[in-house]
């Protein structure tokens, strides 16, 4: 059965483009070239995964958000050309699953939807401890994509989870940043290294927002990282 995805965007060139690549995947899109156009659209026509731009007239992607979220738990993934504004929004739980900053690469783009969707389906099924790892004062549900720290839910991205799973699945194991790009995009896919060191350190900074002595993540500069942990 095909998947419905709402893409939001007021560029036609992204709305024509990235729906194309959707639509040659088996997805059925919806699009549309404002957040109140999208909200209106989402009432008439339910769909399975939203991807909204921030930046948009009328009716911008965080307040679209919050609309949705007041009555729906849609994954959403943002499009977004500022790192630390999404950032922001994320540390508030407006509830984005992802985000994606442009320019990006529509492979990418595909395969965070795959994830995002196939974790949907999957925290409807009864829980199983195969699944769930726990490191010390970490617990990872990698069936729902939930993560805790000493008991107090951490949010994260689908991108942050997989390179803290990556890490935290072999403690005291180096980890470069190829491997780590293999882990939380697939393989074949080119990403900077300073995009990996950006995702660690905002993982860090919400860790340490809920315990300021969070150490268990090491930078070998030059190298990679590690995670500490039992």
């Amino acid at each position: 059965m095909s998947r419905t995805i709402a893409l939001v965007d007021d560029d036609r060139n992204i709305l024509t483009s990235v729906s194309m690549a959707l639509e040659s995947e088996g997805f059925i899109v919806n699009s549309y070239c404002d957040g109140e156009e999208a909200l209106a659209g989402l009432k008439e026509n339910p769909v399975d995964l939203a991807i909204l731009d921030i930046k948009m007239p009328r009716m911008d992607g965080m307040e679209l958000l919050q609309k949705i979220r007041a009555d729906s738990r849609l994954p959403v993934i943002f499009l977004t050309s500022k790192d630390d504004e999404i950032d922001e929004f994320l540390g508030l739980r407006l509830g984005a699953d992802d985000y994606i900053t442009k320019p990006f690469s529509q492979r990418l783009l595909i395969e965070r939807i795959n994830v995002i969707l196939r974790r949907t389906e999957t925290a409807l099924q009864p829980q199983s401890d195969e699944n769930i790892m726990k490191r010390g004062e970490l617990t990872m549900d990698a069936t729902r994509h939930q993560c805790t720290w000493k008991g107090q839910d951490i949010v994260l991205t689908v991108t942050e989870f997989l390179l803290l799973q990556a890490l935290a699945q072999h403690p005291g194991h180096v980890k470069n940043r190829d491997q780590l790009i293999d882990s939380a995009y697939g393989e074949h896919i080119y990403i900077d290294d300073r995009t990996i060191d950006s995702h660690i350190k905002r993982v860090r900074k919400k860790f340490r927002t809920h315990d300021p002595e969070f150490k268990q993540i090491e930078t070998l500069y030059g190298v990679g990282y590690r995670y500490h942990g039992d």
